[in-house]
């Protein structure tokens, strides 16, 4: 039996409602594929690095203490899913255009990365690179959880606002992305697609729906195709859901629960 391995890929900035808005036809494919929900929560404060520290912990940015985007550490330290799947053998690898992105693991954590700056690059140029080499290190080595951060609908609504036409045509480039990534993928893959949160207007930050609402799909394993998934679900469920599928309990500390 084929070793189980996980595929998490995060779109920055992806509001629910543009999945449908942005007209790509892989998310009424993935959607059939998956089990999956528009309603999934972000934390509070609904900003880039609090909700990448949320999910890798499992706990909300008053327990992480991070709550802007300058990395702080934890004074009551958790481990990371990252430095946890690697205390059990299993190895990890992380593929991002946001430099800040470097605090989610410790040193020794992961066995493969890549870090192109989207600040440098852009983060649409910076995109295509980081989907290659994803797609080529899972072939070829085979980590048994895979982080692959697509930034540019995040940089797009901060200059354009959230849901304008440039805005929805960065989402759905990133749909391409991820359809390109999913056609290549090995079977031995359980896939999970999410945004950290959404945004109005130019920005984001606050307690309201369209900062706090966005997406999640569940694709393989145990997961039934085209079902729901249950409500309540948020960004501190995906670090345990990671951990069973690889055959782990949530670390001690973690705060969210299962969906497996």
């Amino acid at each position: 039996m084929e070793e189980n391995k996980v595929l998490l890929i995060l779109v920055d900035g992806m509001r629910s409602d543009s999945l449908d808005a942005c007209g790509h036809p892989y998310v009424a494919a993935l959607r059939r594929e998956s089990v999956s929900t528009p309603l999934a929560r972000s934390v509070v404060p609904p900003v880039t690095l609090p909700c990448h520290m949320s999910l890798f912990h499992s706990v909300p940015p008053a327990r992480h203490g991070v709550t802007t985007y300058v990395y702080v550490p934890q004074v009551r330290p958790l481990e990371g899913l990252c430095d946890y799947l690697a205390r059990f053998g299993r190895r990890c690898a992380m593929f991002y255009s946001w430099e800040q992105l470097r605090d989610l693991s410790r040193p020794a954590s992961l066995s493969a990365s890549l870090f192109l700056s989207g600040k440098d690059l852009g983060y649409g140029p910076a995109t295509g690179p980081l989907v290659k080499s994803a797609i080529e290190t899972m072939a070829r080595l085979a980590p048994d959880f895979v982080f692959l951060y697509l930034g540019e609908p995040d940089e797009v609504g901060h200059n354009e606002g959230w849901m304008s036409p440039a805005y929805l045509r960065s989402v759905r480039n990133a749909w391409d992305s991820i359809q390109q990534v999913l056609e290549q993928l090995p079977p031995s893959y359980t896939v999970l697609v999410t945004a950290d949160h959404g945004g109005h207007e130019r920005t984001h930050g606050v307690d309201c729906p369209e900062d706090m609402t966005i997406p999640l799909f569940l694709r393989g394993g145990p997961f039934a195709p085209g079902a729901a998934a249950e409500e309540g679900v948020s960004l501190l469920d995906i670090a345990p859901t990671v951990a069973a599928l690889l055959g782990l309990p949530p670390a001690k500390g973690w705060e969210g629960r299962s969906l497996v």
